[in-house]
Order: C-alpha cells, then sequence, then structure tokens
C-alpha cells in the first residue's frame, strides 16, 4: 500500500500511540480501511475528496481580483509568478524601506529573491532572516512572509513598535526558499515537498531542503535513499538554494542575530536542538522568548502552539537550517510549524490564512521585541 506520509514527515517517527497523517489515492483507500480495521488500527477520515479541496485552492481563480498590484491579496495563495511580481512592484514603491536582490539560483535557473526591509537609519544594523516555503507543499509559509511585508509597511507609520523593528533592525525576508519545488506544486503535485534537482541513478527528483545542511547531516531523521521525502542529498549543500542561504548567513553572521524559518503543519514553536537531546548554552533567553511569543500568539484567537526543543517537541532530525543557523553564531534559531494540527494538513483553507497571520504576527513582533531588549 503505497501512502503519502503527512505528518510524521519519516517512517522512522511513527511510535506506538502517536498519530500519522496519510494520503492515499482513492483506489488505495478501499483495500487500506479494511486492513486497518483487521489491524485494530483507528483511524478518521480527514478530507474525503482531497482532489475537490485541492481544486477549491487552485482550480479556476475567477474570484482572485488580478486588479493591480496596490490591490494585492493577501488571503488567497499566490503563484511564483504573482510572488516575483509583487516583490519587485515593493521594490519599486517603497524604496526607502525595501531593497530587493538575489543571492544565487535554484537548479532550475530561477532568482532566489530576498527582500531587506528596514530604515537606513544607520550604517551598522543587526538583522533578523526570515525564510518560508523550504518544503514546497506548505503553502501557508510564504503566505505568512508575504502578510509580515504588508504589516510592516502598513503600520510603520502608526504603531511605535514596528516603528521600532524597522529603525533598529533589518529584516531579510524570503518569501519562497525552494522556488522550483513551489512552482511544481502549482502545476504538477500540490503535495511535492523537495527540492527538483534530477537524480541520475534513480529517476527521483528532489532533495529535502531542510536536511540538506552541514549540521550533523545526514543522521537520525534524514533518508539516504533519492525516493524518500526526507532525503538528505547527495552531500551538506548539494542544493543550489541551500548552498546560496548558506553563503548569504555565513557572510552576515555577525549582523544576524535571529533566524526564522516557517514551515506547516503542526502549530509549534521550535529552537535547537534538532538532531540531539540537549540543552542548548542560551537556553535561558531562547525559551524566555518562545514562552512570551506561544503566549502573544495565543491572545489572538486563543489557538494553542506547543514550544521547545525540536528534537523532544516534534522529532530528531539532521540537518536542519535552524540547527544549522544556530551552529554558525545566530543565538535566536526557531521554526514555526503554523496552522493547523491535521484537518486541513497542508490544504489550509484560504479563509484561515488571516487568522494565523494575524496571530504569527503577534508572535513574531514578540520575539524581534525580546530581541532588542538585553537578555542574560
Amino acid at each position: 500500500l503505497q501512502v503519502d506520509l503527512w505528518q510524521p514527515s519519516s517512517p522512522f517517527h511513527i511510535v506506538e500511540g502517536t498519530v500519522a497523517d496519510v494520503r492515499v489515492p482513492q483506489n488505495t483507500s478501499r483495500s487500506l480501511l479494511p486492513y486497518l480495521q483487521q489491524a485494530n488500527i483507528q483511524y478518521t477520515i480527514l478530507i474525503s475528496d482531497l482532489q475537490q479541496a485541492i481544486e477549491n485552492q487552485t482550480g479556476v481563480r475567477s474570484h482572485r481580483n488580478r486588479r493591480s498590484l496596490s490591490g494585492y491579496n493577501y488571503e488567497v495563495y499566490h503563484s511564483l509568478e504573482e510572488i516575483e511580481d509583487w516583490m519587485h512592484y515593493l521594490n519599486r514603491t517603497y524604496s526607502d524601506l525595501v531593497h530587493m536582490f538575489s543571492v544565487g539560483k535554484s537548479y532550475e535557473g530561477r532568482p532566489l529573491y530576498v527582500l531587506k526591509l528596514g530604515k537606513r537609519s544607520r550604517p551598522y544594523k543587526k538583522a533578523v532572516w526570515i525564510d518560508c516555503g523550504i518544503h514546497a507543499r506548505e503553502w501557508i509559509g510564504p503566505a505568512f512572509c508575504q502578510w509580515f511585508v504588508k504589516e510592516a509597511l502598513q503600520t510603520y507609520q502608526t504603531d511605535p513598535d514596528m516603528r521600532k523593528m524597522l529603525t533598529q533592525l533589518y529584516f531579510y525576508i524570503m518569501p519562497v526558499f525552494n522556488v522550483d519545488g513551489y512552482h511544481f506544486s502549482w502545476t504538477n503535485d500540490r503535495f511535492w515537498r523537495k527540492t527538483r534537482s534530477k537524480n541520475i541513478r534513480f529517476h527521483c527528483h528532489g532533495v529535502d531542503a531542510n536536511r540538506n545542511w552541514k549540521v550533523k547531516w545526514c543522521d537520525e531523521g534524514a533518508s539516504l535513499h533519492p525516493c524518500d521525502d526526507t532525503y538528505c542529498g547527495p552531500f551538506p549543500e548539494s542544493e543550489p538554494e541551500v548552498k546560496a542561504v548558506a553563503h548569504f548567513l555565513r557572510k552576515h553572521r555577525k549582523q544576524i542575530k535571529a533566524y526564522l524559518s516557517f514551515h506547516a503543519y503542526a502549530q509549534m514553536l521550535l529552537y535547537p536542538y534538532s538532531y540531539k537531546y540537549a540543552t542548548i548554552p542560551n537556553f535561558n533567553c531562547v525559551e524566555a522568548a518562545a514562552y512570551n511569543a506561544v503566549n502573544a500568539l495565543q491572545s489572538a484567537y486563543g489557538v494553542r502552539y506547543r514550544y521547545g526543543p525540536a528534537s523532544s517537541t516534534l522529532y530528531v532530525s539532521s540537518g536542519s537550517s535552524m540547527d544549522w543557523a544556530y551552529k554558525n553564531g545566530i543565538p535566536y534559531a526557531f521554526a514555526f510549524e503554523l496552522r493547523d494540527t491535521g484537518h486541513f494538513g497542508f490544504l489550509l483553507p484560504e479563509m484561515l490564512i488571516k487568522p494565523t497571520c494575524t496571530e504569527t504576527m503577534l508572535a513574531v513582533k514578540n520575539i524581534t521585541l525580546h530581541l532588542l531588549k538585553k537578555c542574560h
């Protein structure tokens, strides 16, 4: 029985007493369900017609207002082309606060765009790195990155906290990290996760861009098989996207004080380590930041996030960007797992973009303001 594992990301993490979310083709479900009953495994059907749910998101885009970019709709999912047009537009329109640049090219030759956000108030400023869409199918990530930029630009004049953030810090925001995979999830396979690099021997595409970093590379929680969803790649930084971002972060490691990466789904705020059960040296500061961020997030709609070290809160995984950032001297490294906890999974409806981004925004502002205060 071929199933696509949604949660956890690897079969190694399936243990007795935990929940696993799987996607199965229609014809497989006919044989899977009797099998589960026989094995006495409880199950719930969360989405009975997945095809319909996909078409509701990407189908006929008649309701999509493709008006001018000034009327850009932040409450729908956008294709890569739309997101890139939007970035170019902001670069032209808000030249005092936005600077767009590319850190390199993807496997398929697409530019890897980053927005640098902030007032050019002084020559040297600390910075925060934010990336979204390392995993292609996690569409709520890129939606949040766009939301963050919108909020920053719209409230800069009126919100003293935002003003302080943009005056004292730079934000490097990468709305779509895995551009090839994201594009592919729009055009070919909605549930694609990896990059799109080719593997000659196995005729499988892609590497898990969050298992490809040079930190305990290809150890526990990563796979050596090119066809697996958690394939770590032939060597660390084999993926041009990972290599380009790692190079940029290394070059600016003294300036960048926080690394925030946005994923879905699980409703968690995770910090290092992912690859081992151990306490980080600056645990107290990071733990306090996480605790306060999760409380801020909950204040909006009552949504509770679990928080803690990734290894014990989610599962052990090696070669992750968050661990790498932390190991390379960025003291605050976090990975968000946004909504939900499985009811919609990767198909979070567009009507939930606004509440999800609104609450996440509170958490991110909270972490950023924590950063500006000295923590001992």
